[in-house]
């Protein structure tokens, strides 16, 4: 069955909760962990509520160069296996929040790509088995600084800066991953177009590559890659990524300081 969780501020601070129509249901934790209606079953209107970052992940994993096109555009090969980084939590955005384009780089990218959140604890998990590990899948933007993770030769610096992982709006599951379109625009234009079914590596194989070298723990996110198409952000820019069956994420960008 279908759900949709976010995290709002509420009166007495953040709260995770169930959307539910026009109305957030709060929880007592997390849904991944748990979390279940309050006995109160507060509830606020969402189009009322304060939205902010609806994942809370120990891990950020990012997924390089996973559509064909994407790897082509960058001028390199497809890897033969997941190619693997490691975003900083610092680096999660909420939705509506600006992405600030650090001093030190003369381009930064985005990079619209499906999110997935981790459900229970996976260590050695079979392709077979992976989904069912996986609690649900949301929007993300996966920033780059292309010029420092040109010059640095790892990618660490280039997508961690704080703000470079904006997220949201909502926690979606029981849909699937393997066909579900993916679209980015700037001020309106449209940038990328793709489908998830045009990734090299799916989400099973992903968990599953994952799960080999590192114990993902609920809540975890991993970011799937992004479609061909992208391109440096400005100060001034709006940018909408949709997911089919997730929703849409914005956010706006600003120069630093």
């Amino acid at each position: 069955m279908t759900a949709r969780y976010v995290r709002i501020t509420t009166p007495s601070g953040g709260a995770w909760a169930l959307a539910d129509g026009e109305r957030a249901v709060v929880l007592d934790g997390a849904p991944w962990n748990g979390g279940a209606p309050t006995l109160t079953e507060e509830a606020f209107p969402l189009s009322a509520a304060r939205l902010d970052c609806p994942v809370a992940p120990r891990t950020i994993f990012g997924i390089g160069k996973n559509y064909r096109a994407h790897a082509s555009e960058m001028g390199g090969p497809v890897p033969t296996e997941p190619l693997v980084f490691a975003k900083t939590t610092s680096s999660l955005l909420a939705p509506n929040g600006t992405v600030v384009l650090p001093r030190i780089s003369k381009r930064v990218d985005y990079e619209g790509e499906l999110g997935v959140v981790i459900g229970k604890r996976a260590r050695h998990v079979p392709v077979e088995r992976a989904l069912d590990y996986v609690f649900g899948y949301t929007v993300l933007c996966d920033v780059t600084a292309r010029d420092l993770q040109k010059s640095d030769g790892q990618w660490t610096r280039a997508k961690g800066f704080d703000t470079f992982c904006p997220t949201g709006p909502a926690v979606v599951t029981g849909i699937d991953p393997s066909s579900l379109a993916l679209r980015l625009s700037v001020n309106g234009d449209k940038r990328q177009d793709g489908n998830t079914k045009d990734m090299v590596f799916d989400v099973a194989t992903l968990v599953a590559h994952l799960s080999t070298f590192a114990t993902l723990e609920p809540g975890d996110l991993i970011a799937t890659g992004t479609p061909e198409g992208v391109g440096p952000l400005s100060p001034g820019d709006a940018v909408e990524i949709e997911i089919e069956r997730i929703g849409v994420l914005a956010f706006r960008v600003a120069a630093e300081d």
